[in-house]
């Protein structure tokens, strides 16, 4: 590492630490010019607990390891590409990690924020290559939040979504989700009305419960190969609904818009838990939806039911993936669990999401 560099970031360490945030930003700006002489300290950026530096893209050509350090001090430097940045967050109950993707445009105005929960055996990093949800939200103008799983809470890095201690409102994983959420809210310049949630297995199935939980703070639910909110309250129960695709769980709910993709070819989670997801999240769809049948040359066909209330709003979408096993659906093979040759299920959902802000009382 650069010894001025580093001297520097040392310096900017201290300031951090003793409160003084325009010198720390002052500091960090000299580091990443390769300058010994710190400039006149800049304005404080306006996001509580965040040292924003907005530097050109062709000034930023720091090693990962000083990419780390800027980290480390809780600097979001923004480039052409946006910043993956990581934190750490929960209910006051329990924490989790999360890794957070803070778009190019953020600062310019409230943005979209879209919360991914990741599947069995995954993580944050894995989850993002594999969806490149990241790429799209660039494109948009969306931030994107991947909590972590621990191994301590599920060995498999599961969310515990199939335990009844996690299904309701201020209670286990779905209120320590939801205050992570409000969490990165409150740093950052987020819409209120646009805020999502969308997860594959696992992480799909926390997605329903927290769209049923929270229908206040996520305005639209996406569910891939995963199930409904209340479809099991134990691990047997669980077992029976992703074998059978037959569950506990109720139709008529909240009403949150949804969108959910399933592989007709899933032997994990029963194709059948994409209309059980429907039924129970969406709640008042209509009972004979609208099929479309997307045929592409290279590509899997598909069939996208869509779900109108009774004034002809779109309510729901299920995509169902022909010949698709449990897998994302149009995603990289970066990332595991993913199909690239489906339909792309990150572009649509975010296509979905954005049409459906949530509405004021």
């Amino acid at each position: 590492m650069n010894p001025d560099f580093q001297r520097l970031m040392h310096d900017a360490t201290r300031l951090v630490r003793s409160g003084d945030l325009a010198a720390a930003t002052a500091t960090i700006q000299a580091a990443l010019a390769g300058s010994d002489t710190v400039p006149s300290p800049a304005p404080v950026p306006p996001c509580p607990g965040d040292i924003v530096i907005d530097v050109e893209a062709r000034e930023v050509g720091e090693p990962a390891s000083e990419r780390k350090l800027l980290q480390d001090l809780g600097a979001t430097y923004r480039t052409a590409e946006g910043e993956f940045v990581s934190g750490r967050s929960g209910d006051g109950r329990a924490e989790r990690d999360y890794r957070l993707y803070v778009p190019p445009q953020a600062g310019e105005r409230p943005l979209p924020l879209v919360v991914m929960l990741h599947g069995c055996t995954q993580d944050p990093d894995d989850f993002a290559a594999g969806t490149r949800m990241n790429e799209a939200a660039r494109a948009l103008g969306c931030f994107v939040l991947y909590p972590a799983q621990s191994r301590q809470a599920n060995p498999q890095g599961c969310w515990n979504w199939f335990k009844h201690s996690h299904q309701q409102r201020g209670r286990g994983e779905a209120s320590m989700l939801a205050a992570m959420t409000r969490h990165v809210m409150a740093r950052h310049d987020i819409d209120p009305a646009r805020v999502y949630v969308a997860g594959l297995s696992a992480g799909g199935a926390m997605a329903a419960i927290l769209g049923a939980a929270y229908p206040d703070l996520y305005a639209a639910v996406g569910v891939h190969s995963g199930l409904a909110s209340g479809a099991a309250k134990d691990l047997p129960t669980a077992l029976a609904a992703m074998r059978s695709g037959r569950t506990g769980a109720t139709s008529g709910a909240h009403g949150v818009p949804t969108i959910v993709f399933h592989g007709d070819a899933d032997g994990t989670v029963h194709p059948d838990n994409g209309q059980h997801v429907i039924r129970a999240s969406a709640g008042g769809v209509d009972g004979s939806p609208r099929a479309h049948r997307h045929q592409s040359a290279g590509r899997r066909n598909c069939t996208q039911h869509v779900h109108r209330s009774s004034t002809g709003d779109v309510l729901a979408e299920h995509w169902v993936v022909h010949g698709s096993g449990h897998a994302w659906s149009g995603g990289s093979s970066k990332g595991t669990y993913t199909d690239p040759s489906g339909p792309d299920a990150t572009q649509e959902m975010l296509r979905f999401f954005l049409e459906h802000p949530r509405r004021a009382c």
